[in-house]
């Protein structure tokens, strides 16, 4: 971690035939796609980092926050060359401050407290540099219970999550900060926990919120209600084959989702952030060509498998960046697993009635199959782009 004070380093910023008719309809569907979730925010997963320590001396406190973030909040890049320096970083110390203070509140025992920041850093996480704001509560005491009221960057991404980890004499306290739970109490009284379904609703938004995850998963559930004959894609007679043809490639999914993802957190495998992400892109392609052109015919729930195990480092940067011990590490990737599982579920239990009912139909077959999976090619194509040359086209 460096001082703003010195070193002229700089911060990279991301700136924001057969085929002939389903490829047309596919493109045009694509276009659609990306016209509807058009208001997406510009960058995905966006995360900070809240350290709180209480001791008998007082709250004190550590906030990391994104510099891509802070841009779209007040401006850091003063000549949008898409480079941000610390020159530039240090001009905008008052306006950064600024608007963090504006977006953090500490209560002890029902009374606020003032953050004083004391320093203003940088740091690299995973995913790229952070801001790094120490601060002080003054006015607390040694209070016996926080309240904790987080209101950073929700209104420019939705998706954004402070995720918190609380230090208290000794015993560590997470939580995660969203639109829907910006006030949350802590009693420094009693023993640490980890909040269980906190963790579970995060895996759920995970899925429900990651659309590389959910055009991957619905590339492979597109062909499950049919089979392959003579070359050609025809309807399965009944629904139980399909219904098991979905819950292996389902099962096979979390499976290895849940392998790569507790390893990666738990520090044992560890691969760069955008050669993951560009990774998850690819696959996402693959999966969707081959619905228009099998390779891999029926063996859906290999792919699933194969490919999942990339997905999996998707989220573990985030819960690896939160620094938990071994117990707490356990419950939270158990829930997040869980959640992913049921964010999952909830997508088949929507998709599979509907697609049992139509798979007789030629509309099925040649064009949500094969144009839906053109679609999904083109946008796809366009993630992968984006994240190995480290552009933004895309609204999502």
């Amino acid at each position: 971690m460096k001082p703003l004070q010195s070193n002229p380093c700089t911060f990279p910023l991301n700136i924001t035939s057969r085929l002939a008719g389903p490829f047309r309809y596919g493109c045009w569907l694509a276009l659609f796609i990306c016209l509807a979730v058009g208001t997406a925010s510009a960058h995905t997963q966006s995360s900070a980092y809240l350290m709180i320590q209480a001791s008998p001396t007082g709250v004190s406190g550590q906030w990391d926050l994104a510099l891509r973030d802070l841009e779209d909040a007040v401006g850091l890049d003063a000549n949008d060359d898409g480079v941000i320096t610390w020159s530039e970083l240090r001009d905008r110390k008052a306006a950064v401050c600024a608007y963090a203070l504006s977006r953090l509140h500490i209560e002890g025992d029902g009374k606020p407290g003032t953050l004083v920041v004391r320093e203003l850093l940088v740091d690299n996480h995973s995913d790229g540099a952070y801001a790094v704001l120490r601060f002080d509560v003054e006015g607390l005491g040694r209070p016996t219970g926080l309240g904790i009221n987080y209101q950073a960057l929700f209104d420019i991404d939705p998706k954004h999550r402070g995720l918190l980890r609380l230090e208290n004499g000794g015993q560590t306290t997470v939580g995660v900060f969203s639109p829907e739970t910006p006030d949350q109490q802590f009693d420094l009284g009693a023993p640490s926990h980890t909040p269980f379904f906190t963790f579970v609703e995060q895996g759920i938004w995970h899925i429900w919120s990651g659309y590389d995850h959910i055009l991957f998963l619905l590339s492979l559930l597109l062909p499950g209600v049919l089979r392959r004959k003579d070359g050609h894609w025809e309807p399965v007679p009944a629904a139980r084959p399909a219904f098991m043809n979905i819950l292996k490639i389902v099962t096979a999914f979390t499976l290895a989702h849940s392998i790569t993802l507790s390893l990666a957190t738990l520090g044992v495998v560890h691969l760069p952030v955008r050669l993951v992400e560009s990774s998850i892109a690819a696959t996402v392609v693959i999966a969707a060509l081959n619905n228009v052109y099998p390779f891999f015919a029926e063996r859906g729930w290999m792919v699933a498998f194969g490919f999942g195990l990339l997905h999996g480092f998707g989220f573990a940067n985030a819960l690896a960046d939160l620094g938990l011990h071994t117990g707490q590490m356990a419950a939270t990737l158990f829930g997040f697993n869980l959640g992913v599982e049921i964010g999952q579920l909830t997508i088949v239990a929507v998709f599979m009635p509907l697609a049992l009912s139509v798979r007789h139909l030629m509309f099925y077959q040649r064009f949500v199959l094969r144009a839906g999976s053109v679609a999904i090619m083109v946008i796809a194509s366009t993630w992968l782009a984006e994240r190995v040359l480290d552009v933004k086209w895309l609204p999502f």
